[in-house]
């Protein structure tokens, strides 16, 4: 089994390096199963890129669903990410419930529809990042409704800062995750935004979004006393979302031309946050 969590370890890596960094602040004993977990999610949302068209992603996200429902044995224990995530979940006592929720919600990746809603973007982010954070919450010890509802915030405010981070490629590849009630309510042509037209109204509309994540980090933040302090290193990647947002807010910002800030600073953040919690959720 080693040889399936070094694997782990690798992928996130290379694919989400800010989970990597915020787990090496975490226990020794509880990387493993924490690197599992964000491997997984490197696979998952990765499928769109892979498959290219919605079919071949659908049956890659079932194969996801059958091994975690155990209807794969063989093929699970022959695959080092989904072999690794069994083990983790076992150990821990954890539902694989809420990952097949996050695979379902990730089908809406391989489509290109506008979000619906706000809410929905909501329930998205819920579905997704926060049960990354509740379950990584759970593996490193906390457990409970407080817990539940902090996780619940972080990962909404961490979606959407990472949906508003990727702006331009998801128009690139004619993908909306602005709610079409955002589109309706600031009169934004989904066209507009597909050919790179930059607008007042689709600024205004991407303010909503800022607006509604910055109010999950400060609902989080009303909640973050209460943390016992080992489970701060799985919420330590929401601690990018408040300054990734601000920068959205200089004279400079251009919606097709943003780009994430730089490995360096978020690595700055990340370490900044670990010696003081309270700046995980500053928006």
């Amino acid at each position: 089994m080693r040889p399936n969590f070094e694997h782990c370890m690798k992928l996130v890596r290379e694919g989400d390096r800010d989970r990597y960094l915020a787990t090496l602040f975490a226990p020794d004993v509880h990387r493993d199963a924490l690197f599992s977990l964000y491997a997984f999610n490197v696979e998952i949302s990765r499928v769109r890129d892979l498959a290219r068209e919605p079919m071949p992603g659908e049956v890659r996200l079932q194969w996801w669903r059958e091994a975690l429902s155990g209807e794969r044995a063989g093929e699970t224990a022959a695959h080092p990410v989904a072999a690794a995530l069994r083990e983790a979940l076992e150990r821990y006592g954890l539902s694989a419930e809420r990952l097949i929720a996050l695979i379902d919600a990730r089908a809406f990746d391989l489509y290109d529809e506008a979000m619906a809603t706000l809410t929905d973007l909501e329930i998205y982010g819920i579905k997704t990042q926060s049960a990354l954070f509740g379950m990584a919450a759970e593996i490193l010890g906390s457990r409970g409704a407080q817990s539940e509802m902090l996780t619940l915030d972080a990962g909404i405010a961490y979606s959407i800062t990472g949906i508003l981070s990727n702006f331009a490629r998801h128009a690139s590849r004619r993908q909306l995750y602005l709610p079409q009630d955002v589109l309706n309510h600031h009169g934004i042509d989904a066209n507009r935004i597909y050919a790179r037209e930059d607008s007042e109204p689709l600024r205004a509309g991407l303010a909503d979004l800022r607006a509604l994540a910055r109010r999950h980090l400060g609902s989080a933040r009303e909640k973050l006393s209460a943390t016992p302090p080992q489970v701060l290193p799985a919420l330590l990647p929401a601690a990018l979302a408040g300054p990734t947002l601000r920068e959205m807010e200089s004279a400079s910002y251009r919606p097709f031309q943003f780009e994430p800030p730089v490995a360096w600073r978020r690595q700055w953040w990340l370490w900044r946050a670990a010696r003081n919690p309270s700046r995980i959720f500053q928006s």
